[in-house]
This record gives C-alpha cells, structure tokens and sequence, in this order.
C-alpha cells in the first residue's frame, strides 16, 4: 500500500541566507550571493568567484567537538537539520526511533578537509613519506561519506534506515526521493532527508575549472550566473544544505503537526550517454518528469511551476528546456520556469534539497522566485523563465528537476493543500 507522504518541517544553510525566512527573503527580491571567493585564495584559476555562505558552527549550536573536527558540510547538515527538527514540531529522542529514517545526499562530500590533511600530513615529505602524527585523528570520518547520515541520525535518535546518497548533482532530488518511498513504502514514518556540500576548495574548484564549466566573469560576480541566457558561460559555484522532515500524512495529522505540503511523486533515471554531455534532446529527463507524474496521477496540465536544475552551462539549459517542452506540451509555454542558481550558485549535491524547500517556500507564499540575470532570450531556449522578479501566482502543484555528471536526471513532484483535488 501507497501511503500519503507529508513535508512538516523544513531547514536550510544557503549563500545570502541562513534560515528558511532569511533564504526566501533573498529569493524573492531576486538577489544574487555570488561574490569573490575568500575561503581560500584562488588567483591560481580560471573562475575566482562563488557563492559562499556566511556560517560560524558556533552560531547554530554545534558541539565544540563538531565545529573542531567536522568537515564543512556536516556543520551544514546538523544545522539545518535542527532547524527542520524544530519546525516540523517533533523532539528528538522522543517518538518511535526504529520507525525514523534518515536519507541525506553529498556529490563531493568531506573533499575540503580531506584536501586540507592531505597537505598538513604530506608537506614535509615525498608523495611516499607522510608523517601520520600530523593527521586529524578523527580524519577517518571525512573518508567516508556516510558520515554524514551517521551524525544526523545520531543527533536525532534515528535508528530505522540511514542511508548517504551520491549521485553528483542530483544526489540532493534523489535523497528526498528516496526519502519519500522510504514512508511510502511503509519502512518508516518519519524521514530526515536532505543533502549538504561544501565544494568551494582549490581541488574541486580546479576540477570543474579544467573542463570550463564554470563560469570566468570575475570582474562580475553578481551577474555571473545567468541560466537560459544567451550569453551564459558556465555554474557559478555555491555551497549550503537543506533538510526536510517528511512523515507519514495520518502520522502527521495525529500529533497535530503542520503540513507544509506534500511530496506527490519522484522518479529518477540515467541516459547512458556520457559523464558530462547531454543529449539535445532531453529524453531522460522528460522521462524522469513522466513517471513522476504517473505516480501521482497528474496531468501534465496541472504543473503550476517548474524549478530547473537551470545550471547557466549552454548544453544543460537547451536539454532542460527540451525536456520540459516534451512532457508538459503546449502547456510548457503556459508554465513560468525559473532557476534560483542564479542567486545561489551551484552546490552540487546539495542544491536539488535546497531547490525542493525553494519549492516548499513558493506554495506557502504562492510566489514564484525569478531567474535573476536574464536579460538576452536564447531561441533554443523559449520557455517564460521569470526574468529578475519574483511573481505572484496561484500554486498547487510544483516540479522540481535535476541533471547530473554520470547522466542522472531526476524529478520530485510536491502537492500543496489544494494540489490533490483540483
């Protein structure tokens, strides 16, 4: 049996805004985060800027043991994982632990400690001749990626299925997909899902600079990412997480809980194609969006909004919109489009859960948020991608979709109050 699956709390650490207010109030006036890098010093590469977030671990509560030895995005996590904890109404250690799941998504995971000792404990010798007392000794948790669910659902009591999902870009979608079976499926009644990355560091900088991915308009940070444009030359790089508490519908209504939403349908699939390239024709991802609407039993013409994964690359915009077009129709000319990268910049695992609470924001303020930064129509790209300001709209039924290196393409579909019986 199919059970009805509830968002009741929500979480997150985003460049330009820290909390779930202070993250919709950049959103909706259509400010951009991204600035010059300063985590480290990047006059080496080719692309020097990023959207970084304004964190101190110490300001969220953290343990000093978590803010000494903690890779970046695992404060990241913790802290909107407790913030979502706190919304949703539910105390940890006090509900059914073994029914409580975790299912938390990272592309790169604990790469910004791992490369930081990496030099601490080779710096004085040959690839070959490390010396192992300069090494963390807590280094260990930053080699494995489940670490990160592991924390969590430590933090909170969880004791049912934990999981850490990697799947490059849509590791964040897929978390929160797998969340969503998890209680839909009857194998728990609460879940903790979301993701978290915090690639800003010279190696992962320098991969996605190598292939030219990311955009090299130092000179204008603020304008730099600008998916759907004409002139659109590359992601803009971001870092942050974002968490949700899903549960069971009737599970939620017994103890009282506020429902913000509910996650309606998920589907997720692979083109087999190539690690970065896509096809123009944008196949999988329709098909992601198709069997997302299946499950939901939703016509297409229901769709209210779509968030794009939007990345502001040439190939993935023009896939995206094609992707959309085949399976929204004539009604993808009818339904506003938009991507908050532009403000936010490109997390990586994390941006899908990020976008997903994006979408969670726009049906409680029926509001859609704007593309910032598009100013020159691409022909190849035709959709209404809500240029620079948010607009009012009624929403009932929202599309979250992802793209990801390796080929993956996802797709989450959330309901608000009205969605189901329109």
């Amino acid at each position: 049996m199919t059970r009805r699956v509830a968002v009741t709390g929500i979480g997150v650490v985003a460049p330009g805004g820290t909390g779930a207010t202070a993250f919709w109030d950049l959103l909706s006036a259509g400010r951009t985060a991204t600035r010059g890098i300063t985590l480290f010093d990047p006059s080496g590469l080719r692309s020097r800027i990023a959207a970084e977030c304004d964190f101190d671990p110490f300001d969220h509560g953290l343990e000093p043991d978590l803010c000494q030895h903690a890779d970046r995005y695992i404060q990241f996590a913790v802290a909107a994982a407790g913030e979502a904890v706190r919304d949703s109404g539910l105390h940890p250690g006090s509900g059914d632990g073994w029914r409580t799941a975790v299912s938390l998504g990272s592309a790169v995971g604990g790469t910004t400690r791992l490369e930081h000792d990496y030099v601490r404990v080779s710096e004085h010798g040959s690839r070959w001749d490390v010396d192992h007392r300069a090494a963390d000794p807590k280094l260990h948790l930053a080699f494995q990626p489940s670490t990160l669910a592991a924390v969590v659902a430590e933090r909170f009591g969880a004791r049912g299925p934990v999981q850490t999902v990697s799947t490059g870009c849509t590791s964040g979608l897929d978390a929160v997909g797998y969340g969503f079976h998890t209680i839909a499926e009857g194998r728990a009644d609460v879940c903790i899902t979301g993701a978290s990355d915090s690639p800003i560091s010279p190696i992962t900088m320098a991969c996605f600079d190598a292939i030219k991915a990311t955009s090299p308009n130092n000179d204008d940070p603020e304008h730099a990412s600008r998916p759907f444009d004409a002139h659109r030359d590359g992601f803009v790089m971001g870092e942050g997480a974002a968490v949700l508490v899903l549960e069971e519908y009737e599970h939620a209504r017994a103890r009282g809980a506020q429902i913000h939403c509910e996650i309606g349908g998920y589907a997720t699939f692979g083109n087999a194609y190539h690690m970065t390239g896509l096809t123009s024709e944008g196949l999988e991802m329709a098909r992601a969006i198709d069997s997302t609407l299946d499950q939901a039993r939703l016509d297409p013409t229901r769709i209210d909004y779509v968030n794009a994964h939007g990345s502001g690359t040439r190939q993935n915009d023009r896939h995206e919109t094609a992707a959309v077009k085949r399976s929204l129709g004539a009604h993808a000319y009818d339904t506003p489009m938009s991507s908050i990268k532009s403000m936010v910049g490109h997390s990586l695992g994390a941006i899908g859960a990020i976008e997903v609470v994006a979408c969670v924001l726009a049906l409680k303020h029926q509001a859609v948020p704007p593309t910032a930064n598009y100013e020159t129509p691409d022909p190849e790209c035709d959709l209404d991608y809500v240029p620079r300001t948010a607009r009012p709209r009624k929403l009932r039924n929202v599309l979250s979709v992802g793209s990801g290196f390796g080929g993956f393409q996802s797709a989450v579909l959330l309901t608000g109050p009205s969605g189901r019986n329109r």
